[in-house]
């Protein structure tokens, strides 16, 4: 069965799915996203993603203020954050709020 996730862009405005929460793994010594039935493992970067998607920022805005915090090329953050997201979307641990 082929998912087809919806349409990720700058200004979408998501948050973390009811029921999906930031863990720490004490087992394996980092983070996981908790969700019914599955959990997705995270690096650090994905964790500071996850902790920006505040349901009240746009993408575009959240790349923008990493783009800033890391002194990075906005493009690059930009298609990494929704690149992320959309791999959220389709595992279905994600709300949109637009």
């Amino acid at each position: 069965m082929n998912v087809q996730a919806p349409l990720i862009s700058g200004s979408s405005v998501v948050k973390l799915a009811r029921g999906v929460k930031l863990r720490e793994d004490p087992v394996r010594g980092h983070m996981v996203l908790l969700a019914p039935e599955r959990a997705m493992a995270l690096d650090q970067i994905a964790v500071r993603i996850v902790q920006a998607l505040d349901g009240e920022r746009t993408l575009a805005r959240i790349a923008a203020d990493f783009a800033a915090e890391f002194e990075a090329p906005l493009a690059e953050i930009a298609n990494d954050v929704e690149a992320f997201v959309r791999e959220l979307s389709i595992r279905r641990m994600l709300e949109f709020v637009e």
